[in-house]
């Protein structure tokens, strides 16, 4: 499979990185993507992340810039934040963060001071390194307290998040995470935080479009602020928002200019106008539910094949594999399945008694293949493809890789990606 030169400019000035950028177009055309964290943008997406909107510097907010001739950026970003408040049902939102670690970073900045107590889930659980975990700057500059999940069961014990923050009395409570399988109980989380006035921060970054389509419940009615990025299941350019109720409005932006970056990426602001508007679509919904089908289907399918899945499977776009009853390490496994075409990302599950970078576990996910069409009746071959390409992992047999390959290749052929040229 070929795709046709695309960039004609960039050929031109840079044939080098041309071709890197078109390697790379085939690459994600070819392979059956399944990390959680990753998505196809539309065209219009990506035509709005290339526009001349790249060529301007606006640091400030609308109506209150430190430059001039602002007269459209401040009417590309007010769309932005228009429909970020619409999809999301906000009373706020600022899109100026540049990605999902700034934005964090904005709310500590805005609602704590160095050496306060902060409290979200540990990372090797399912967390995210700026909920105060120690090798982030968020555990180093605060005193980050972690909780986790039930050993027997993978999910969280409310009574257990209770009591440490009972004892501990965060200023911060983060829910959600990397790594998180499950729903997400906004409204559990939502009355801990009040008992011990604690500011309650949901992080959406991977179920962000899945809230937008109505497949997960939203935290808007408990969330003091929501940090997503814009990317991931929203099926946006890579960046980020901030949303809270109104109370909390002036701090957050506040925080975020000038408190950590400078002027905000245009393009990118353009860009997450149009996934906004595009997840405000009837056929969004349809895809949110879709993602979470497909990923319900596989979990099943992957679960009659002997596979071991953290909390017994899924409730939303995400599945998590302990690869140890196949006696396959999650890195050695991923490697073999990128071989395959098939892009996973090894990663730590619950009480992992190996090492980070090797750990037992395996990551995938379902949005990309929903974005390129494929349902619950392709989940049995794409189980069926993990299974013979973790065994092929086990025996180290690379012709068995290169079947699967073939095989994943003809399919992608079949359903061609969003954005990418087609040939």
């Amino acid at each position: 499979m070929s795709l046709p030169l695309s960039h004609p400019a960039l050929l031109a000035a840079d044939p080098e990185l041309a071709s890197l950028v078109g390697s790379e177009e085939l690459l994600q055309s070819e392979t059956l993507r399944l990390i959680p964290s990753e998505n196809y943008v539309s065209a219009a997406v990506l035509e709005a992340s290339g526009t001349v909107l790249q060529n301007k510097y606006s640091e400030g907010y609308a109506g209150r810039r430190y430059y001039e001739g602002q007269q459209v950026i401040d009417q590309v970003e007010t769309l932005a934040i228009n429909r970020a408040k619409a999809v999301f049902g906000a009373e706020h939102a600022n899109v100026q963060p540049y990605s999902g670690s700034p934005a964090n970073l904005a709310v500590y900045l805005a609602f704590a001071r160095p050496g306060d107590t902060v409290m979200g889930m540990s990372l090797p659980m399912g967390g995210h390194l700026t909920h105060g975990w120690g090798v982030s700057a968020t555990g180093t500059w605060f005193r980050g307290v972690q909780y986790g999940v039930r050993q027997d069961t993978g999910v969280i014990d409310f009574d257990q998040v209770r009591g440490l923050a009972r004892k501990e009395r965060p200023k911060l409570i983060f829910c959600g995470g990397t790594a998180v399988p499950r729903t997400i109980d906004f409204a559990a989380f939502a009355e801990i935080a009040r008992e011990v006035d604690a500011v309650l921060v949901a992080d959406i970054a991977h179920i962000a479009g899945l809230i937008a389509g109505g497949a997960h419940p939203s935290p808007v009615p408990y969330a003091d602020v929501i940090s997503t990025t814009t990317h991931k299941t929203l099926r946006g350019p890579r960046g980020a928002m901030l949303m809270s109720r109104e109370t909390h409005a002036k701090a957050i932006d506040k925080a975020v200019f000038p408190g950590l970056q400078g002027g905000p990426h245009n393009q990118t602001t353009a860009a997450i106008a149009v996934a906004l508007h595009e997840a405000a679509q009837p056929a969004f919904r349809d895809y949110a539910r879709a993602v979470v089908a497909n990923a319900k289907a596989l979990a099943g399918e992957l679960l009659a094949r002997g596979f071991d899945l953290v909390s017994g499977g899924t409730d939303n776009h995400l599945i998590l594999m302990d690869l140890t009853p196949k006696e396959v390490p999650g890195k050695v496994a991923a490697k073999a399945l990128d071989q395959a075409g098939i892009v996973v990302n090894y990663n730590t599950v619950p009480y992992d008694p190996r090492k980070p970078f090797d750990p037992s576990g395996i990551r995938i996910g379902t949005p990309s293949l929903t974005s390129r069409g494929l349902t619950t009746e392709h989940m049995p071959a794409v189980a069926d493809w993990i299974d013979r390409g973790v065994t092929a992992a086990k025996s180290g047999d690379e012709g068995a890789l290169t079947k699967i390959r073939a095989e994943v290749s003809e399919l992608m052929a079949a359903y061609p990606a969003p954005g990418l040229p087609t040939g």
